[in-house]
């Protein structure tokens, strides 16, 4: 009886050894997995991140916008569209939001005109009233239409003008020569009042090949990916 007792009793502490033995290997091994994975999850997740700073930095070399302030922007501006609220931070302005030390520039005497009587000798009335060289409208938007001396700017040159924004050339005048500009706004009282004359560096973004389309107008101030600083400028000029 007593044998029968330790025989089963051996066999019932060597079945339980069995099963911790097991359940360790089980644990184990299952924490193994768990480690492979985690491994893996994180590789990829760097992977990736790498990745998309790569693009970013690509993008950036490439067109000169700074991207953390162009994400920074868009990003408020969908939580004001969002919320119907005005936010209390604005958006840099364009001065501050790309890396201009890329592009040649220029000094220039910069003035300012309309397309009225005063700057033109051209009344509503006159069939080539608001009318440019290039045959576009006048234009005062995120790329607005400005005069230059053509054999320095050619038409269709973009430059970046501090204070005022993107000038695309588009007109000439009798007294705009040599390192001259003259930039164009609604009325005289924006020309005096937003500018009136300086000397400045201007940056040639783009040089003209002298023709400019009103369709090639339209997609410069349409373009999606700068919505964000043309809307902060609409914003300011209407004020």
């Amino acid at each position: 009886m007593k044998r029968s007792f330790f025989i089963l009793k051996n066999g019932f502490y060597s079945f339980l050894e069995y099963f911790r033995a097991g359940w360790e290997m089980n644990i184990l091994g299952g924490v193994k997995i768990l480690m492979n994975n985690i491994k893996n999850w994180t590789k990829r997740f760097a992977m990736t991140v790498l990745f998309l700073l790569a693009i970013l930095v690509t993008l950036q070399s490439i067109t000169g916008i700074d991207i953390k302030v162009l994400i920074t922007n868009m990003v408020q501006l969908e939580a004001h569209a969002a919320s119907g609220e005005v936010n209390a931070k604005k958006p840099l302005p364009l001065e501050d939001a790309f890396d201009w030390s890329k592009y040649p520039k220029k000094t220039v005497v910069a003035t300012g005109y309309t397309a009225g009587y005063e700057s033109t000798g051209k009344n509503e009335s006159h069939p080539e009233y608001g009318i440019t060289y290039s045959g576009v409208k006048v234009k005062r938007d995120l790329y607005s239409t400005v005069a230059a001396d053509l054999s320095v700017f050619p038409i269709g040159t973009i430059l970046f003008i501090p204070g005022y924004g993107y000038g695309v050339v588009a007109d000439k005048g009798g007294a705009i020569k040599g390192d001259k500009v003259d930039l164009y706004y609604e009325t005289v009282e924006d020309v005096y009042n937003k500018w009136g004359k300086k000397e400045i560096e201007v940056y040639v973004i783009e040089q003209g090949n002298g023709k400019l389309t009103e369709s090639e107008l339209q997609a410069l101030n349409e373009d999606k990916s700068m919505q964000v600083f043309r809307q902060q400028y609409i914003g300011s000029e209407r004020k």
